[in-house]
């Protein structure tokens, strides 16, 4: 083996010039060889052709070849899918073993249960039989896709940096997870445009991309931009994979209505204000740990206020405790000076509010005034000339649901009888991670969620008779009735990949504010915490 190395090694080594452009492919090839790996990376090759220096620019194809025996396996199964498109529901009566020699017979992948094998089947049976070319996944296989073109930045290269490492995770709907590595050709700030027909369920490029005018894309699973290759969701046909790098554009939700829509904040934000509009703009984010977002490279409170240019940030979850705060307090952006704290007392690192201004408010409390409620540091309330500002932190009913009697028996309805008593003097705006998606259109799996804490039933019922039976406008649902829009997604599954998430953070107004509301809008694609801003005009 060492030996053969040596000379494949050395024949390459001593190839002439003109014989070094090398397609990617037998790079690939060779270097599973050399490792022993049985492998299939893909039986085609990766032709990449170097230009001139003077073109400065790289252009490489992948193709995705079948060999000529899974040509033959592929034909040989012909009539036996004939067979299926003319009684479908053989492929039920089938056992498990069956199923698996089937799928081993065309190269798909074979492990899972029935379940798995079953919709693995029907979906490549469909495929054949309409006469469509589909994206075919090699068992232990990395990574294949039909085409995918690089464009590379104008600058000079040599050929070892025009060598980057791809790390795939893949899923196809019905099929197993496999893992491997391939090379992909591209520089720096390369440009990357996919174009499949079927592609995998979950990317992780090791690759920084193009940050684009938004800027502010991050993601704390990765050290780089999370403007990747997403996944979106049909739920017309299921699972679909495709290529998305914004896939809350894309409607993801298991069983949508007639006429719901994704949001798409280019397309459904208002033209800016003119100068001589007075308005407030605030935001609000659960930043999931303020001294973890602000140590996240990549990550720039300056870039974000800039972008934005709010007046209030309004935060959640900061995870601080009080000896924290004066440090965090020097680290502020000039402008805004204005800022108050609450820490969690009872459970150091927890919890936590703030709200951070260039307004100076009238006047500032913490908490609600009852003990009982007041030691976990969920509320921060400041006036303002108009209105009353609160952010909110409301308690998670917890696993096992352990704090749902807590939460909707005695923190709902001593928050709401609160506000209603500031309502008195000036309006309210509440705002924050009030942890309830109130309706089903609000959660990407409203049927598997049932007893999941944030869409009980019973959480569900409490925020309708607490906030909006209450006089309490939620402003983004009144401006788009008919609109999936998530601001969170767990980190366990992925879901802001997918855009499988749930609304939990809100601007409630009360009702006699509701119509100066210029936008309420959310702010997808701000990473950096598992949820993202959310954003209120307000005019004056």
């Amino acid at each position: 083996m060492k030996q053969a190395l040596h000379l494949q090694l050395k024949s390459f080594i001593n190839l002439p010039s003109s014989s070094r452009n090398l397609r990617i492919g037998t790079l690939i090839s060779f270097r599973v060889c050399t490792m022993g790996s049985k492998r299939l990376i893909s039986n085609s090759s990766l032709p990449v052709s170097f230009e001139d220096k003077k073109e400065k620019k790289l252009k490489g194809l992948v193709g995705t070849n079948s060999t000529s025996e899974k040509e033959n396996g592929v034909k040989s199964s012909s009539v036996e899918f004939e067979r299926f498109k003319d009684d479908p529901a053989r492929i039920e009566a089938m056992t498990v073993q069956e199923l698996r020699a089937t799928l081993r017979s065309v190269g798909v992948p074979a492990k899972g249960c029935k379940r798995d094998l079953l919709n693995a089947l029907k979906c490549f049976a469909e495929k054949k039989i309409d006469g469509k070319t589909s994206l075919t996944v090699e068992e232990q296989s990395s990574f294949s896709a039909e085409n995918i073109s690089v464009k590379c930045s104008d600058k000079d290269f040599s050929k070892e940096d025009c060598v980057e490492d791809v790390n795939t995770d893949l899923e196809v709907p019905g099929l197993p997870q496999h893992k491997g590595r391939v090379k992909k050709s591209g520089t720096e700030g390369s440009i990357i445009k996919f174009n499949t027909k079927r592609v995998t369920k979950k990317q992780n490029l090791s690759i920084r991309c193009d940050e684009g005018s938004g800027g502010m894309v991050l993601d704390t699973k990765r050290k780089v931009s999370s403007k990747i290759v997403h996944e979106v969701v049909n739920a017309d046909e299921g699972v679909m994979p495709v290529i998305q790098t914004e896939p809350w554009t894309v409607l993801a939700h298991k069983k949508p209505q007639k006429g719901w829509i994704p949001y798409n904040p280019k397309t459904m934000r208002p033209p800016p204000l003119t100068r001589d509009t007075r308005y407030m703009k605030l935001m609000s984010w659960n930043v999931n740990g303020l001294r973890a977002l602000l140590k996240l490279e990549g990550f720039s409170a300056l870039q974000l206020s800039q972008r934005e240019n709010f007046d209030v940030l309004c935060l959640q979850e900061t995870k601080l405790q009080e000896k924290d705060v004066e440090n965090i307090k020097q680290c502020l952006i000039d402008g805004y000076e204005n800022s108050f704290w609450s820490c969690s007392v009872s459970k150091l690192g927890y919890s936590g509010t703030a709200i951070i201004s260039r307004v100076k408010p009238l006047s500032v409390r913490y908490g609600l005034g009852i003990s009982d409620h007041d030691s976990e540091g969920r509320l921060v309330m400041a006036e303002f000339d108009s209105f009353y500002l609160l952010s909110g932190y409301v308690p998670n009913s917890g696993d096992g649901l352990r704090r749902l009697s807590y939460r909707v028996t005695q923190w709902d309805p001593s928050l709401s009888n609160y506000i209603k008593e500031l309502e008195k003097s000036k309006p309210v705006i509440l705002t924050g991670d009030l942890n309830c998606a109130h309706e089903e259109i609000d959660i990407y799996n409203p049927a598997g969620n049932k007893r999941s804490a944030g869409f009980t039933d019973e959480e569900r019922q409490s925020f309708g008779t607490n906030f909006l039976s209450r006089g309490f406008v939620d402003t983004f649902r009144r401006q788009h009735p008919g609109v999936v829009g998530y601001t969170y997604w767990g980190y366990r599954h992925g879901g802001r990949k997918t855009n499988r998430g749930w609304r939990l953070d809100y601007f409630l107004v009360s009702e006699s504010i509701a119509d100066k509301v210029y936008d309420s809008y959310i702010l997808s694609d701000v990473g950096g915490s598992d949820h993202c801003p959310v954003g209120l005009i307000l005019k004056l």
